[in-house]
């Protein structure tokens, strides 16, 4: 199989523009795709203001910073994916929405193209069964913020043959980050462990335990975690974090996977984290 050279980023996101990101700056081209030019706007502004820490920190030279923005296209419209080698979904967490994408994607990638998604929790096998050809689809779990996170997952669906695995396998790695393969389950390994975490967390806060600072402070002091679970459930996003208790809830049928109230009173309320000033914590 070729090397994968020329990329396709759908979500120009959180998620979406660190993907790009770091695709970009290993030399890749790639072309990014959202609905409207504010959303692709919002995404190159993020990448340049992450590539612009790297080069404070003396991490990246400013030709460098120049060079990997060239390497991103900006743009709209799906026919962009023609020519390229890996085409990665980076949208909301929401199955109809991941499926309408891959019908697009349907028209546009060539059929030489890996197609993955980068789904924290959704059946990489239910995915596949939109894509023109389930065995080059594969799931690529990159972790949050993108930039700074060494893990890939990687998850093979059913009909994932052994040429697209090792193709990813091989392009995670070339990318620095370390890719760990899984099996095709709710949640995968990384959400299926973390989630109920968080959710445990939310329930302490719900049920008047302690404040939101002391269960974030006990769980770093006490078990070493870099990042409370409350202050991380902001950083992924209140909305995010209860789509994928959903997807374990209903997909796994264990009541431990069911969401705290509190939490979806808070998506409910618009209270979604980070991204919106005001999650669990509140950010200038």
């Amino acid at each position: 199989m070729a090397a994968i050279q020329r990329v396709g980023i759908i979500g120009a996101g959180q998620m979406g523009n660190g993907i790009a990101q770091v695709f970009a700056a290993s030399g890749r081209h790639v072309v990014m795709l959202d609905i409207n030019q504010d959303a692709l706007k919002k995404g190159m502004d993020t990448i340049a203001k992450s590539l612009g820490k790297l080069v404070e920190k003396g991490k990246l030279q400013p030709p460098q910073m120049g060079a990997a923005l060239a390497m991103i296209a900006p743009g709209t419209e799906y026919a962009m994916l023609k020519d390229r080698d890996l085409i990665i979904e980076a949208a909301t967490e929401n199955l109809d929405l991941k499926r309408q994408i891959f019908a697009n994607v349907r028209g546009f990638a060539p059929d030489s193209a890996i197609v993955a998604s980068n789904t924290s929790s959704i059946s990489i096998t239910t995915l596949a069964t939109t894509v023109k050809n389930p065995a080059r689809f594969i799931g690529m779990h990159f972790m949050n913020p993108v930039p700074m996170m060494q893990l890939v997952e990687v998850i093979r669906g059913l009909d994932t043959d052994d040429g697209t695995f090792n193709a990813v396998m091989e392009t995670a790695t070339s990318l620095g980050k370390t890719p760990v393969a899984c099996n095709d389950s709710p949640g995968f390994v990384s959400n299926r462990v973390l989630l109920p975490m968080i959710n445990e967390a939310i329930f302490a806060l719900h049920e008047g335990v302690a404040s939101a600072e002391a269960i974030d402070t006990i769980m770093k002091l006490g078990m070493n975690h870099p990042i409370g679970p409350l202050a991380l459930a902001d950083l992924i996003g209140l909305d995010t974090c209860l789509s994928i208790l959903e997807v374990l809830h209903r997909d796994l049928g264990d009541s431990k996977y069911r969401p705290c109230p509190l939490l979806r009173k808070y998506v409910a309320a618009g209270h979604l984290g980070r991204k919106t000033k005001r999650g669990f914590y509140k950010y200038d």
